[in-house]
Order: structure tokens, then sequence, then C-alpha cells
């Protein structure tokens, strides 16, 4: 069997409905106190590399639940009317998390491109992440 659409299609078609902005410009737009960046990484890729300083971790496989108020695992946080800055690992699951959250509806989002690997290449400050036994947000 093969499939209909791939990712790097499936990818491509988000970034032509969606902001991409560079490194640059998201070290420059997360110091402003009206933007969230939003980390969507694995958890355990977050305690293997690191995290932009500051940002939200919203791991993909949650993210719509967590943005609807509908849903019992609703953050309120994705309500704030903050710009939302989404990042992953090097682009393309930001580029579609961009998209879905967009099409539910919220406004004032964009993501990295080239995620965190970008910001690494770029030289920028990272935090690291203690593992914790209850992860809580």
């Amino acid at each position: 069997m093969t499939i209909k659409i791939g990712i790097k299609e499936l990818c491509a078609n988000a970034e032509k409905q969606i902001e991409t902005i560079t490194v640059d410009d998201a070290l420059t737009l997360y110091q402003d106190d009206d933007v969230m960046v939003v980390d969507i990484r694995d958890i355990r890729e977050l305690y293997r590399d690191g995290k932009i300083p500051g940002a939200y971790h919203a791991p993909r496989g949650m993210l719509e639940f967590w943005v609807d108020p509908e849903s019992p695992y609703h953050k309120p946080i994705f309500l704030s009317g903050k710009r939302l800055i989404f990042y992953c690992g090097g682009g393309m699951r930001s580029a579609l998390a961009t998209l879905a959250v967009q099409e539910m509806g919220l406004e004032n989002l964009c993501h990295i491109e080239g995620g965190f690997a970008a910001w690494l290449k770029a030289g920028h400050t990272i935090e690291s992440v203690e593992k914790r036994k209850n992860i809580t947000q």
C-alpha cells in the first residue's frame, strides 16, 4: 500500500498557510512579555538536549487537547492572548502543530524555521531540563 501524501508535502502545505520566523527573530520576540515560546518536543528530548530558556513545554501529542477549552486537559495559558511561537527539533512538527492550532482558531501564531537545531546552530542560550517524577504543568 502507498500513502497519498508524505510528510514533506504535509509540511510544505503547512508552511504555505502559517508564519515562519528565523531563530534570530524568535530571539528578539521571545523577550517580550506578550510572547510565549512553546516547545512541542517529547519530554525525553528536553531532558537530553535542553530547551529555549523560559519555553513552555506542550508535548505535540497533547497540544490540541491543551488548547481546547472544552477539553478536560485544557491549559488556560493557550487562551492568554499572547503571541505563540512554536518549535520542535527541526521545524517539521512545529509547522504541523502551528497549522493545527491555527485551524482551531487561535491567531498570532508562528513557528521557528529549523526548530531547536537552528537555535543551537545560531549559538543562542539554552537551559537544561531536570528529570522529575511527577511532571505536571
